[in-house]
């Protein structure tokens, strides 16, 4: 295990300056001039302007960019803003915010998505799966700013089940229906996946067997039924807990949630490149993480998955 988890360490090297680099050539080589934007519509002065490329170092070629900013990130530095601020500093701030509303809407996926699945999965072809099935099909066709939008003012401007708005980012009481928006979607394809793999395990020949021998229904599905289901759910459930965080822009900008999605859409209208690439370079590492642990799981859900 121990060598498996290296290899794949160094793995990720080749694969995070792929896509810092990527990112990197992407935001730096836009049309425009990101400091005479600093500016808006007032006449910048040309010797401000060139001193100003110069501190954040765009009067150098790209891939000499890239290279001091990967150097820098070694380091442990992310760079400067434009607004004079280091990006550490403004990542600080967001993460936790973002991590608490993540999490809220990796539990309500986890919890109703699963359960839900496992439902529908169990009771294949009659009333409660076809339920599941439409209810989950008309979340995954509904865009996401449409339904924060209409949770927004239903549920809490009309039924005040919810506070509607966020007033403390810190909340977690005030981040139950961000968290509720921003899992709807992932809550439902991880209904369909749970609920498709269920139905395909119960007829396999180990379920007959231990039924066969007499072991309790409880102990069937929730041991052996389960652990088997749930390797292709953990495959998404890994690799979404990297896309709630990058995911969650629409989220936090509807209910003002002071997170990295809120952050990285006023960086990306403002032209902020160094904030742009220190948030998405962020994120580029939570993926990295996610996919290996949800590689590690295989072999907790699957004793016969071994790594050498």
């Amino acid at each position: 295990m121990g060598r498996y988890i290296l290899r794949r360490l160094l793995q990720m090297i080749p694969v995070f300056i792929g896509t810092t680099l990527i990112i990197f050539l992407m935001v730096y080589a836009l049309p425009g001039d990101p400091v005479k934007a600093l500016f808006g519509d007032k006449a910048a002065d040309p010797a401000t302007v060139l001193r100003l490329k110069h501190q954040f170092g765009l009067d150098k070629p790209l891939l000499e960019q890239y290279w001091t900013y990967l150097t820098n990130l070694v380091q442990g530095d992310l760079g400067t803003s434009f607004s004079q601020r280091p990006v550490t500093d403004i990542l600080t701030d967001a993460i936790p915010v973002t991590i608490r509303l993540s999490l809220v809407a990796f539990a309500i996926e986890i919890v109703l998505g699963i359960g839900l699945g496992m439902l529908a999965g169990l009771k294949r072809g009659k009333l409660v799966d076809q339920l599941v099935l439409v209810v989950t099909l008309v979340v995954i066709a509904i865009p996401v700013f449409v339904l924060g939008y209409v949770a927004q003012s239903v549920l809490g401007n009309e039924l005040h089940l919810i506070d509607p708005t966020v007033n403390d980012s810190n909340d977690l009481s005030q981040l139950l229906l961000p968290g509720i928006v921003l899992a709807s979607v992932s809550l439902a394809y991880v209904s369909r996946l749970t609920r498709t793999s269920i139905a395909e395990n119960i007829r396999a020949d180990y379920i007959r067997t231990a039924i066969a021998k007499g072991m309790p229904k409880r102990r069937v599905v929730g041991i052996h039924l389960m652990r088997n289901s749930l390797i292709p759910v953990v495959t998404f459930l890994g690799t979404d807990l990297g896309a709630l965080m990058g995911g969650a822009i629409v989220t936090e900008g509807i209910f003002n949630v002071q997170g990295i999605g809120n952050t990285l859409y006023r960086a990306v209208l403002q032209a902020d490149g160094p904030l742009v690439v220190g948030l998405v370079t962020f994120l580029v590492v939570v993926y990295l993480v996610a996919s290996l642990l949800v590689d590690l799981l295989y072999a907790v859900l699957d004793p016969r998955i071994r790594y050498v």
